[in-house]
């Protein structure tokens, strides 16, 4: 089956999968990140439609003086990150998506990334833009980033279907299982 299929059906299972508010026990999440990052700066993404929530995780992370950014899409298919905090307004891009205002350009340790559909061997499916593998692959030329994926059971598939572009999470956080 090609992306763009299982990008259709698991989003219409992801919007229909009775979990509350569609959250993560984001302990887990916090967990891993001071486990495994030294640095305090971590690149989220603000949730839009049936993604699992990241506004918790963001409130948690502020309060520990975390410095979150969201990423920001830009002309020639790039994505940057910047800083951003509750009080700061968003702006809708193009695609529907809440961005900060471009103020102070982030480069994080950590990336909080969306994901349409996965498999057990950390590949993910996104919504087919390439934004964030461009991004991690132009970032792992410089330095080490955990990508951490945050996604519903309801994701889940035998097998994602990649390409040499394709960049693997190191983690997969569902709100039943840690995938490593």
């Amino acid at each position: 089956m090609k992306k763009s299929q299982i990008r259709k059906i698991i989003l219409k299972k992801r919007f229909n999968f009775n979990f509350k508010n569609k959250k993560i026990n984001y302990l887990n999440l916090i967990k891993l990140i001071k486990t495994l990052s030294k640095n305090r700066k971590v690149g989220l993404y603000y949730p839009i439609g049936s993604e699992v929530s990241t506004i918790e995780i963001i409130q948690y992370l502020r309060k520990k003086k975390y410095t979150i950014s969201l990423p920001v899409l830009e002309k020639s298919s790039k994505m940057s990150f910047y800083e951003w905090n509750e009080k700061s307004p968003l702006k809708i891009n193009n695609f529907g998506i809440p961005e900060p205002i471009k103020l102070k350009k982030i480069i994080p340790s950590t990336l909080i990334i969306p994901i349409v559909a996965f498999d057990a061997n950390l590949n993910r499916i996104g919504y087919g833009g390439g934004f964030y593998d461009r991004f991690i692959s132009k970032l792992e030329k410089t330095k080490k980033i955990l990508k951490i994926g945050l996604a519903l059971s309801c994701q889940k598939i035998n097998k994602v279907p990649t390409n040499r572009f394709d960049k693997k999470m190191n983690y997969i956080i569902t709100e039943k299982k840690i995938y490593k």
